[in-house]
């Protein structure tokens, strides 16, 4: 009897963990970088912004990136602010997508939202209303996908974060408007962790030589 309600119990919490995996995780306050965008808008209204431009958005993986240095051939927008979740690039994307009219967006987002304890599911969603939102308004602009990255510190989530790099990858083979560029097996060492050459000590930021790996995968698309 006894044994039976042990083995009861375990059955229902795993039910219920797994319910509690399932629900979505809610969006943090985009409100938390108001101050942040309000600086790109106050610069762009004291800045012209260049035409048919390559946009940077996302993460602090873009936020960091010397994207100016890396790429003087081509005119760059980088409009990356830390710590955002692809909800967050979606909340303004009015002002820091669309009103440039870009004609390559390169994407880096969703680092954050798995390891804040969003789904694959669910961040696979939120980039297909991106990609909708400028399918629907910049219908001649391309999208660059930028995998999410392994890395030192994060590296219990990379199943997962595998697993949306995967869907995307997936996505953008079926559209000739989307492009990934693997970015991430380039991070790995022989034994196919993340090698710790190309990060900052924090584990989880790319170092120069990290963003010259990044450098070398997307300056052929660029040209």
């Amino acid at each position: 009897m006894h044994r039976a309600y042990f083995l009861g119990l375990v059955l229902y919490l795993l039910i219920g963990l797994g319910r509690v995996q399932a629900q979505s995780v809610a969006d943090p306050d985009p409100q938390r970088f108001a101050k942040e965008i309000d600086h790109f808008i106050r610069y762009d209204q004291k800045n012209s912004f260049p035409q048919k431009a390559v946009l940077f958005i996302g993460s602090s993986s873009i936020r960091l990136w010397k994207t100016h240095l890396a790429f003087p051939e081509v005119p760059v927008i980088n409009r990356g602010f830390g710590g955002s979740h692809i909800s967050d690039v979606l909340f303004y994307y009015e002002k820091l997508v669309k009103q440039y009219q870009p004609q390559t967006i390169v994407f880096y987002a969703g680092d954050n939202d798995i390891a804040a304890g969003k789904s694959v599911e669910q961040t696979v969603a939120d980039f297909k209303t991106f990609v909708a939102k400028v399918k629907k308004d910049l219908p001649f602009t391309k999208i660059i996908y930028l995998p999410i990255k392994p890395s030192l510190l994060r590296w219990n989530f990379w199943p997962a974060m595998q697993k949306v790099n995967q869907a995307v990858s997936n996505i953008c083979a079926a559209d000739s408007m989307l492009k990934y560029v693997d970015t991430a097996s380039v991070l790995l060492d022989a034994s196919g962790k993340p090698d710790s050459a190309f990060f900052m000590e924090d584990g989880l930021h790319l170092n120069e030589k990290g963003y010259r790996k990044w450098n070398a995968c997307l300056r052929p698309l660029l040209k």
